[in-house]
């Protein structure tokens, strides 16, 4: 249903070497790169940007889940933002309030926003 989701970064240096860490045990890559700007998706277009912070005055939080294919890929993420010093938000668990299979990790981003991986299918099913 969403073409494409953007945030705009106070650091691109900082945000795009975050995004590049937590987003390649997902499966997710730079697809395009224009310096102010850098599109991330899985296949042939950007699903992701972000870019320089140049609208709007102060800080307004956003919440982005990127889906995982499997739980060892949330602990990847997770694993990947804790050694660039991200704050932890929750670490990698069940949600059963959610919904059973939910597993989901939680970080903040270099600007702030809560950034989730969370894969909604059974441990035991096949990749």
């Amino acid at each position: 249903m969403i073409d494409h989701i953007g945030v705009q970064c106070a650091d691109m240096a900082a945000s795009a070497t975050f995004y590049d860490a937590v987003l390649s045990p997902l499966g997710v890559g730079r697809l395009m790169d224009f310096g102010v700007a850098i599109g991330y998706g899985a296949s042939q277009k950007p699903d992701f940007w972000i870019s320089a912070f140049d609208s709007g005055e102060g800080f307004r939080e956003s919440h982005l889940a990127f889906a995982a294919a499997n739980r060892s890929s949330v602990l990847a993420f997770f694993t990947a933002a804790q050694s660039l010093g991200a704050e932890v938000l929750h670490e990698p668990r069940l949600w059963p309030e959610y919904h059973p299979d939910y597993y989901a990790a939680f970080v903040r981003d270099p600007d702030g926003n809560n950034v989730e991986a969370v894969c909604q299918v059974p441990e035991d099913r096949p990749d």
